[in-house]
């Protein structure tokens, strides 16, 4: 009966394009990645120029990182062998959390910092610690399915609030009878682009007497004059803060942090589940993770910054113009100045065959389509990496302008 059930689901999956598939890369994370089966061609290891990275910064095969990450391992070994709580924390975990405070305490008063293996159980952790029967947490809905998850799991109530309606979020909140109020939003949402208006949410968090978390993982590295990310960007402070920013898309390693109060972060330290109970981050990642946090605040940090705010602007004028000229292709782009930039296509299909035809020209743009989006939704995710050049985004944007003048077939994509 399960094997029938499963074959019935993934039909279904197939018959409204929205199976998933796996690629191999053959090469490092970077621009120019080597990729098996691209093109149609199974097993044939082919170069595409990649679009779909979240490696912002350029960082993922930063030479110093790299460098740090072999030092590491020669110094700490593969494995941390044990949770942080048993005997897996060690002073290169302490040394990155250490550092991570000390980037985050102009924005968070007196913060302390956190360690996770992901952003997801970073947010799992958070929400099911404060989430209790004496809570209600309010969240967006165009959240990541972490913070989502998190919600679903928490004894807490979750009630949601149509993606930036703060007005029936108030409403949400005077109705509020629970003592403990948690607002939880993506800093930077991940399928759109577009920046929470955080100052207006810690304003109601602040009126409301709730506390405000944010998942900054796309804001982390890439806003803020040092990188320190959305709460410098607007420059936020505040103790009702609950910070989570992840380490593997800016900082181009893996992990995720949390920064927060020390009785909050102590409180995560003693029920969060997804902390306590799995096994610690190597060490060696968090030795290659100070250098690139160094990386981040550093002279080459704030260059690289600067670059890719250039590279988005371009991208953005010229996929603005090309929709212009060509509005029977029916495309439109979502409002984003971040390195996220939503093509949306709508239809399952046409976002496969558009990006099947990008693939065939050595451009690789991941079409992202429900349930990750709203139905009707389908999309181009183009995301910029400090590493691009000019010349890769008018690449780019000169074969989206020949496909946006001629319809494409979709055929049996799925």
């Amino acid at each position: 009966m399960l094997l029938e059930h499963l074959t019935r689901q993934r039909l279904e999956r197939e018959a409204s394009a929205r199976v998933r598939r796996r690629r191999v890369a053959e090469s490092p994370c970077a621009p120019r990645q080597v990729v098996e089966g691209a093109g149609g061609a199974e097993g044939v290891p082919r170069e595409l120029l990649n679009f779909g990275s979240n490696d912002y910064l350029g960082l993922a095969s930063h030479s110093a990182v790299v460098a740090a990450l072999a030092e590491g391992a020669q110094r700490w070994g593969a494995g941390s062998g044990a949770s942080y709580l048993v005997t897996g924390h060690s002073r290169a975990h302490a040394r990155l959390e250490a550092e991570l405070a000390e980037r985050l305490s102009p924005w968070v008063p007196d913060a302390r910092a956190l360690l996770f293996c992901s952003g997801y159980m970073a947010n799992l952790a958070v929400l099911t610690t404060l989430g209790t029967e004496s809570a209600a947490i309010f969240a967006d809905k165009l959240n990541h399915a972490s913070l989502i998850d998190g919600g679903l799991l928490a004894d807490a109530r979750m009630r949601r609030y149509p993606h930036g309606r703060l007005d029936l979020l108030e409403s949400m909140l005077r109705e509020c009878a629970q003592p403990i109020r948690l607002i939880v939003t993506d800093a930077v949402f991940s399928m759109d682009g577009d920046v929470a208006d955080l100052p207006a949410l810690l304003d109601l968090a602040e009126r409301h007497d709730a506390w405000l978390i944010i998942d900054d993982a796309h804001g982390f590295g890439v806003l803020g004059a040092q990188g320190e990310g959305a709460l410098a960007h607007f420059g936020l402070r505040s103790e009702r803060l609950i910070y989570m920013g992840t380490l593997g898309k800016a900082a181009g390693v893996a992990g995720a942090f949390v920064a927060a109060h020390p009785v909050v972060i102590d409180a995560l330290v003693q029920g969060g589940r997804s902390y306590i109970y799995t096994t610690a981050m190597p060490p060696a990642l968090a030795h290659a993770l100070s250098a690139s946090v160094a990386l981040i605040a550093g002279d080459e940090g704030v260059l690289r910054r600067r670059q890719l705010a250039a590279l988005t602007r371009t991208l953005r004028d010229r996929l603005a113009a090309i929709i212009a000229r060509h509005p029977a292709c029916g495309w439109q782009l979502a409002a984003s100045d971040t390195p996220i930039q939503a093509l949306i296509v709508g239809d399952n299909a046409a976002a496969l065959a558009l990006a099947a035809a990008l693939d065939a020209q050595g451009l690789w743009v991941p079409a992202i389509r429900p349930p990750t989006v709203p139905v009707g939704s389908a999309r181009l995710r183009i995301t910029l990496s400090a590493a691009h050049t000019l010349d890769d985004v008018h690449r780019l944007c000169d074969a989206l302008e020949v496909l946006a003048s001629a319809p494409i077939a979709t055929g049996d994509i799925a």
